[in-house]
């Protein structure tokens, strides 16, 4: 995929000391006020799981079966019908929220002069584990390659924001993308499920789509916040130059003319469309994210549009 290979100049070293700083926690908490107000009226902490058990609020029916207990037989179903029909409650529990953040080679690339594509996600991933932290949600942040690589533990409250700062500063982009092998592995680690809101450049040799039906077919909530660079979209090359994939470090030598640049958009958009499609196909949430759009703007406009706080 061309949208992961790079020119050959040097990349300038971030320092992400400052990435968590005074201005960035004063925008968490408008974030936190606004989802509020976003979703008013919902109860927190108490958010309604697809488990159905012994709760208050009824789900569904299904067909008796012996053993069953007679109490929850729906008799007036069976005066109107002569079906002998279980009725199903919803239990309440705690929502579980997990922040996945892609943290391969190729999302340290930076093109432009804004942001790589890690520092960027790791702020989207930060503001959007305090949204839910603030909902009194249960987050855990993980981050990945190929594989699983680092995990913050299961937590709860506003003031446990730091621990996921301290979490995500160190983090540096390395290896390969392998998002079926790594969520596969995610799936099986996290018997509890929840949302699982997956921060990607989704530039998987192998494509996209088993990763996210990791999540889908283990009863997970995927929601799909595709990070792009501008850089990558419409990049300012031209003349002889050596494209370098990041990740395998493969290169080829390529004359970049309009025509070629021109075909080079083409593809990219196609391949944006093609997940936006895929997602919009399986009813999984997508939002595509560019890093020239601070993080807090990006966060309200999905929050706005109906995106990750019940």
């Amino acid at each position: 995929m061309l949208g992961r290979r790079r020119s050959s100049r040097p990349l300038r070293a971030e320092d992400d000391a400052d990435l968590f700083d005074e201005d960035f926690q004063r925008k968490l908490d408008v974030l936190a006020l606004v989802s509020r107000r976003v979703y008013a009226g919902r109860t927190r902490a108490e958010r309604r799981s697809k488990k159905t058990g012994s709760g208050v609020e009824f789900a569904d029916h299904r067909e008796y079966a012996p053993g069953d207990d007679f109490r929850t037989l729906d008799w007036n179903v069976y005066q109107r019908t002569g079906r002998l029909l279980v009725r199903l409650f919803e239990e309440e529990e705690d929502l579980s929220v997990y922040v996945l953040l892609d943290q391969s080679e190729s999302m340290g690339v930076r093109l432009g002069t804004g942001p790589s594509k890690l520092r960027y996600g790791k702020q989207i991933a930060a503001g959007l584990a305090y949204v839910a932290l603030a909902g009194l949600d249960r987050v855990s942040v993980l981050s990945f390659t190929s594989q699983m690589e680092a995990r913050l533990a299961p937590t709860r409250g506003k003031n446990r924001i730091f621990r996921v700062f301290d979490f995500l500063r160190p983090l540096e982009a390395s290896g390969d993308t392998g998002l079926k092998d790594a969520l596969r592995t995610f799936v099986a680690q996290n018997k509890r499920r929840g949302l699982a809101l997956l921060i990607s450049d989704l530039y998987d040799p192998a494509g996209f789509e088993e990763g996210i039906d990791q999540l889908r077919y283990a009863k997970f909530e995927p929601f799909v916040l595709h990070v792009t660079d501008p850089a990558e979209v419409e990049p300012r090359l031209h003349g002889d130059v050596r494209l370098v994939d990041p990740e395998t470090g493969a290169a080829r030598d390529v004359t970049v003319t309009p025509r070629l640049l021109a075909r080079y958009r083409e593809a990219h958009a196609a391949y944006r469309k093609r997940i936006a499609d895929y997602c919009g196909e399986k009813h999984v949430p997508y939002h595509e994210l560019s890093t020239d759009v601070p993080f807090d703007e990006a966060i309200l406009g999905v929050l706005r549009r109906g995106g990750l706080v019940r």
